[in-house]
């Protein structure tokens, strides 16, 4: 079964407020979906083209994985939580399905575990 993605595109319009953004998606928000997700591993990004878009991937095993998370009750928490800290900012979610992997190269042992 091939991994599945779940994608939160967030934009913070007040660049003042970034900082304190990151801290706190990465000290908090992100520990804890990664915990409450069960998730095989998470990416967080910030646009190179905007400044103000924030985008959070999470990677999970299979498609039924994302399914059952989409459902459950850790989602609306953590939904509740980041309406509570941060109410202004607007966001989008996304769900993929990973059609294909390409590498144009091989990596070591330990750059596969990274």
């Amino acid at each position: 079964m091939p991994s599945a993605f779940f994608i939160v595109r967030a934009i913070i319009t007040d660049p003042d407020k970034r900082a304190a953004f990151d801290r706190w998606y990465e000290t908090e928000h992100l520990p804890d979906a990664a915990k409450a997700f069960g998730i095989a591993k998470a990416w967080r990004f910030w646009s190179l083209d905007d400044p103000s878009l924030h985008q959070a991937m999470y990677q999970f095993d299979d498609e039924a994985k994302l399914n059952a998370m989409l459902q459950g009750d850790a989602l609306q928490r953590l939904v509740a939580d980041f309406n509570r800290d941060w109410p202004d900012v607007k966001r989008s979610r996304e769900t993929l399905v990973l059609a294909q992997e390409f590498a144009t190269r091989s990596c070591s042992p330990d750059e596969a575990q990274a």
